[in-house]
């Protein structure tokens, strides 16, 4: 059968023409890009730009009825402009005002975690069975099947490991509890938590599992490699192993610098990282045969609507997917509403003509 240029990029086959996997969440570049209002004319913006850039992949909405414009931060609800819209909330560990309350937290005790948005996988936990029941729900009779062979089927997971504690708690309070041996017990008990899930996983009619964990910043480790190899390593191994052993694979996706890491990650079981360009894809490209990369792209340079910079920026990104079968050109920076359509531009005509392997 023939495989659509994005499941082999996921496979690491090597497409000819090179796919995206574009961040995207800029309205105002979509009405520069068609000359049709997205907020007056929804559909139809979104229509025409399904026209003219198809490898975007965006959805188009069901309705053209005008959608309100957005008004930018909200400082109160600690929240920040996002699309068309508002990001979810950036307070994080509001319940917990030290390091006692964390100590004293269960994870399993609790189970329920739908009334703590800020954790993002703000669902019920609290059995396999009602996990179970709930993505059951969702995927009806095909629950228990394979995904048909070639289909890129995916399903996601924000919370792998790192970011249970780091979200529910707070980046204060997580850096000051991480390191006292009493940090253990939670960590078995998110764990637990997560082998629920990706027994669930196992069972999705998808080929694909993408798996984020944001385990460095923009400079590389935020805890050190002991530590990693301790509470988060060893749960990557054990849980995707699960999936792998029913034929999914799992694609790593993580912000920051990851080359500290990123052999650790191939060695617990991934087939690929999308992550952003503070990270050298070069040399995880050099060292891991036909490996998945996306995310090399850098928003940085589309803001500067300089075109020379920005072509070279994508020939470079050319190159490097010379180097592996499983490359996509991907701003991993994201494309937020504040870049200019016109730098957008540039990147995705300039790329449609030279995203290809000779």
């Amino acid at each position: 059968m023939e495989y659509s240029d994005t499941y082999k990029a996921y496979m690491g086959m090597a497409p000819k023409k090179i796919p995206h996997w574009e961040h995207w969440s800029n309205p105002d570049a979509e009405t520069y890009l068609t000359g049709i209002d997205y907020y007056d004319h929804p559909r139809l913006c979104r229509q025409k730009l399904a026209e003219l850039y198809p490898q975007l992949g965006l959805g188009i909405p069901g309705s053209d009825d005008p959608i309100p414009r957005p008004t930018g931060d909200d400082v109160s609800n600690h929240t920040v402009r996002w699309g068309a819209g508002q990001t979810a909330t950036w307070e994080h560990g509001a319940l917990f005002k030290d390091a006692d309350d964390v100590f004293a937290f269960s994870p399993l005790a609790h189970g329920d975690f739908s009334d703590m948005p800020s954790v993002v996988e703000s669902a019920d936990f609290s059995s396999y069975e009602v996990i179970e029941k709930r993505y059951r729900g969702w995927y009806g009779e095909n629950f228990g099947k394979p995904a048909p062979e070639g289909s890129t089927a995916s399903v996601g997971f924000y919370n792998t490991t790192f970011m249970w504690p780091l979200l529910t708690f707070g980046w204060e309070l997580f850096l000051e509890t991480c390191l006292d041996e009493r940090f253990e017990r939670i960590m078995d008990e998110f764990a637990e938590i997560n082998r629920r899930v990706f027994k669930v996983f196992a069972q999705l009619p998808v080929n694909f599992v993408v798996c984020h964990d944001d385990i460095v910043n923009s400079r590389g480790p935020i805890c050190s490699p002991e530590w990693m190899k301790k509470y988060v390593f060893p749960r990557y191994e054990e849980y995707w192993s699960m999936v792998k052993a029913a034929g999914k694979r799992v694609i790593f996706m993580v912000d920051g610098c990851v080359d500290q890491y990123a052999d650790d990650i191939f060695a617990c079981g991934a087939s690929g990282i999308i992550s952003e360009p503070y990270t050298n894809y070069k040399a995880i490209a050099k060292k891991h045969k036909d490996c998945f990369l996306a995310g090399e792209g850098d928003n940085r340079i589309l803001q500067t609507c300089d075109k020379a910079l920005i072509h070279k920026m994508v020939d470079s990104m050319v190159e490097t997917a010379s180097m592996t079968g499983g490359y996509m050109m991907c701003i991993g920076n994201h494309i937020p509403w504040n870049v200019p359509g016109e730098g957008i531009k540039y990147y995705l005509d300039y790329a449609a003509e030279k995203a290809v392997r000779s």
